[in-house]
């Protein structure tokens, strides 16, 4: 390990203390089925009203606005939710959508409304796709291939890390599950922080300085192949994360540049903490589950899987990305 601390030129403002409340947790630390928020008698009956009536009268997703209904039980549940998020340990499961007596179509829209009651819909990729399929293409994970299209495993990441504003929530509905694998594990940034403050204060403000991010391919024609972002920002008091290994190595090899020694070190020390023994949560997704997370404060990955052979068996995960600042553009 290194000993002197690293200097930078041009250095941001940083979180040069403990993060502390309750968003500074350690999965060992949870206890039992932490996160977990159950969708009790009253409000499933108002979400089979809710279904019949979406029956009834179809609308695109992005026209349905939770302020057209009358659901007071399930505004009730999902400002609880909301402030899980925001004030609380940043992820909730909510269990569940009664998916087995719902239409897909259905279950979307339902799922839409609610995410929509913590923050807005916001575009996925660049052509404007609003609401997102999670499954395995069968194609491996490259230029224009996201990770979640593939049943490779992942390393803990932000969604959309790479984009000049990146989602403030992530949900997941979860539709199938796989034959095996796809465990979904999420961990603390501000515990990584800590960490990281106490085995590498050296390398912390490497994380701090820009890095090569690839776009993915999710740009205009002609438009440039990578961003420029830092990982960790000190957001008026709060930390602030958007990190991708994948994305950054890739960057990289885009830009035709190397990734220095420091930012290399940086980006293995915090793997190394975010992987450590007791560091974080996962879970074993059941159909009709959904996971809401703060994208900026939890980081997020899943285990490789072994799929289905038949279609309608393979796994699916419905993504939401959700985020007030900006427009709604993918570019914000």
């Amino acid at each position: 390990m290194l000993s002197a601390p690293i200097l930078y030129p041009n250095m941001v403002a940083m979180i040069d203390r403990d993060i502390t409340g309750p968003i500074a947790w350690r999965g060992a630390e949870l206890g039992a089925d932490p996160g977990r928020i159950r969708i009790e008698a009253d409000a499933l009956a108002e979400i089979d009203a809710l279904a019949a009536e979406l029956e009834a009268n179809p609308l695109p997703l992005a026209a349905l606005r939770p302020g057209d209904f009358d659901l007071p039980r399930l505004s009730a549940l999902m400002a609880r939710v909301s402030h899980e998020l925001e004030e609380g340990h940043g992820f909730v499961i909510l269990d569940r959508l009664p998916i087995e007596r719902l239409a897909l179509d259905t279950a979307r829209a339902i799922y839409w409304l609610l995410g929509s009651m913590i923050a807005r819909p916001v575009a996925q990729k660049w052509d404007g796709t609003m609401i997102y399929d999670v499954h395995d293409t069968g194609r491996p994970p490259g230029n224009g291939v996201r990770p979640d299209q593939t049943n490779a495993e992942q390393n803990f990441h932000t969604d959309n890390s790479y984009n000049n504003r990146s989602p403030a929530y992530v949900g997941l509905l979860c539709v199938r599950t796989a034959r095996s694998g796809g465990v979904s594990h999420i961990v603390s940034f501000a515990a990584a922080h800590n960490a990281l403050r106490r085995r590498h204060g050296n390398l912390l403000p490497r994380l701090y300085q820009p890095f090569h991010f690839d776009r993915q391919r999710e740009h205009a024609p002609g438009d440039v192949k990578t961003s420029w972002h830092a990982m960790f920002e000190d957001h008026d008091g709060r930390l602030r994360a958007r990190l991708s290994r994948f994305q950054v190595v890739n960057g990289y090899r885009l830009a035709g540049a190397e990734l220095d020694a420091d930012g290399a070190a940086a980006m293995a020390a915090l793997e190394e903490v975010m992987n450590a023994p007791g560091m974080g949560v996962d879970f074993h997704f059941k159909p009709g589950e959904m996971q809401f997370l703060d994208n900026r404060r939890i980081g997020h990955r899943r285990t490789g899987f072994e799929d289905w052979p038949e279609a309608e068996r393979k796994r699916l995960l419905v993504r939401l990305w959700l985020r007030n600042e900006g427009r709604p553009f993918y570019n914000g």
